[in-house]
């Protein structure tokens, strides 16, 4: 199970966080947020010492997502540092997000 993430707690969570952070805004309203959410987790648990994965529910943090310029649902952000470094949004498929996560993955595996 992710993490959520929230107003509240993302600071704490995501820009303060040691790890390279993907942070998933989903809806529960949103058919391809679910549809991709198993998925998200498989590789929360495949990346878990390279990355971390939490979800931020994006109908209970608008503020959040307004000043993240979220504005499709799904939204992947990847922060490292505190920073966003890439995202990916609107229309996510399963070998859209694979590529996304693993190209990043990769990067950080060649960093010294």
């Amino acid at each position: 199970m992710l993490k959520e993430v929230n107003k509240d707690n993302f600071d704490q969570e995501v820009v303060q966080s040691q790890q390279p952070v993907l942070v998933d805004f989903w809806g529960p309203r949103c058919g391809p947020c679910l549809a991709l959410m198993p998925y998200v987790e498989e590789m929360a648990s495949e990346y878990e010492n390279i990355l971390k994965v939490v979800k931020v529910d994006a109908s209970q943090n608008r503020r959040l997502c307004l000043n993240l310029r979220v504005m499709n649902l799904p939204t992947y952000l990847l922060f490292k540092g505190g920073k966003e470094v890439d995202r990916l949004a609107g229309d996510v498929d399963r070998k859209k997000l694979k590529n996304f996560v693993g190209d990043f993955v990769e990067s950080q595996e060649e960093s010294p």
